[in-house]
């Protein structure tokens, strides 16, 4: 109970005086305040010694989050002395203003999950903790996976740990395959773009098909970008060259003219407006090929499905889906706290668990050679897919400035998708937006 309840409290005392016999009332308020105030201390004796942190975190689907709030749920009832509470700040994209927002009011939470890409605006702001120090002694060390800390690293430092990973793959139906005569799955973008023509069908001549090959996000969020950066990456494209844009290299031509040229055949369809990781498409048949990763609702539905990897022009590639946590800055005794906490995170224990009720791989070694994991493994071998690609993803840049280029990028891939500007077209005016805007740095 906090001590801003006694104003209210004397003005109460204030009217018993007033109305009632002062001797009975004013002994009977006398007890009542030592009652109140008695309640206030032992409810700091209860809390002393216990530091209370927050979490914010957009953890989705909520079966998702329900596992993660388990996992803090263990982690708090192993550690007395430090209670972590996490709280569900909000999807991604409409949490970052609100994360903003609270960093530059001196109000952000001890820790929160978010995912890499904000790194270089937080250090800009200076919201987070460096965690070199934290790392170089971290007694499980050597049981995280060197290749999950590549994301998370700027200008040679470590500024969070991943709470998973995972990659982009492409999602089937068997069923329809079959139907339509193809017996092997696309390995070069010119069989997946024969392979999305035949998987469509127009029973009437009408050119509003009934089956579509494949479904692409229509959208400038960054799920739109993160669902095309595969293609980016396969074809040899970059977005960022000596930490400045670069929108309009021949590899990031050329993949966005891929996804143009799949409209034009018509064998794809868009998705509504950034919501292009919503599955009914696939789900009921009408959609034979979806963009996703291991996390997807896809692999807990009744339908037949399976994956496999994302076709390659010059070379196979994709992307990576890392989770991170980030321990911002308050005091040196909360941060501790946290700190803690991230050592859980990268535990066996965390990951094996996490692993196996989310889908996404773990980033502890040990956890992915447990017995637990492996048949976990065995009995969907689908996610092997996204297990052996891992060794070709890629990541998205880190940089301060990502989240104008990604802004920039979505806009570009709308505006090809849409039929308003060609690929190159649309890639040049956001390129010469972002050069206004480097610019003015």
């Amino acid at each position: 109970m906090k001590i801003p309840v006694l104003p209210s409290l004397i003005i109460f005392i204030r009217r018993q005086l007033i109305t009632y016999n002062w001797q009975i009332s004013f002994l009977a308020i006398i007890l009542l305040l030592c009652l109140i105030l008695s309640s206030c201390q032992t409810g700091l004796q209860k809390d002393q010694g216990v530091i209370h942190l927050t979490l914010w975190q957009g953890i989705n689907p909520p079966a998702n989050r329900d596992v993660f709030n388990k996992l803090v749920d263990k982690f708090n009832q192993t550690h007395s002395n430090i209670q972590v509470e996490s709280v569900f700040a909000g999807e991604m994209e409409q949490q970052l203003p609100k994360v903003l927002t609270a960093v530059v009011g001196n109000s952000s939470p001890d820790i929160l999950s978010f995912y890499p890409q904000i790194t270089g605006q937080f250090v800009e702001l200076g919201a987070i903790r460096p965690l070199d120090d934290w790392w170089n002694n971290l007694p499980i060390k050597s049981e995280v996976s060197p290749n999950s800390l590549t994301e998370l690293k700027l200008d040679g430092r470590l500024w969070s740990i991943p709470l998973y990973t995972a990659n982009m793959g492409i999602f089937y139906r068997p069923d329809l395959f079959k139907a339509a005569g193809i017996t092997q799955t696309p390995r070069t973008w010119e069989e997946l773009r024969q392979v999305a023509k035949k998987l469509t069908i127009d029973k009437n001549g009408d050119k509003r098909p009934e089956k579509y090959g494949m479904l692409l996000p229509l959208g400038k969020g960054e799920w739109t970008v993160f669902s095309w950066f595969p293609f980016l990456l396969s074809a040899g494209g970059e977005v960022v060259t000596n930490n400045h844009p670069n929108l309009t290299n021949a590899g990031a031509i050329t993949a966005l003219k891929f996804w143009e040229d799949l409209l034009k055949d018509g064998s794809a369809i868009l998705s509504s407006p950034e919501r292009g990781y919503e599955e009914d498409g696939f789900l009921s048949g009408r959609v034979a090929m979806q963009i996703t990763g291991p996390w997807t609702y896809i692999t807990r539905s009744k339908v037949d499905y399976k994956v496999f990897p994302i076709p390659a022009d010059i070379s196979p590639s994709t992307v990576t889906a890392t989770g991170n946590i980030f321990v911002m800055k308050t005091t040196p005794e909360r941060e501790k706290a946290a700190l803690k906490f991230l050592e859980f995170v990268l535990s066996e224990e965390f990951q094996t668990e996490w692993a196996i009720g989310t889908g996404f791989l773990p980033v502890n070694i040990t956890s992915a050679q447990s017995q637990e994991y492996q048949e976990y493994l065995k009995s969907r071998p689908w996610l092997k897919v996204f297990v052996e690609q891992m060794s070709v993803a890629g990541s998205r840049p880190i940089i301060a400035g990502y989240s104008r280029i990604s802004d920039s990028l979505g806009r570009a891939i709308e505006a090809t998708l849409l039929g308003k500007s060609s690929a190159e077209s649309a890639l040049k005016e956001a390129q010469d937006r972002l050069e206004v805007i480097w610019g003015e740095k």
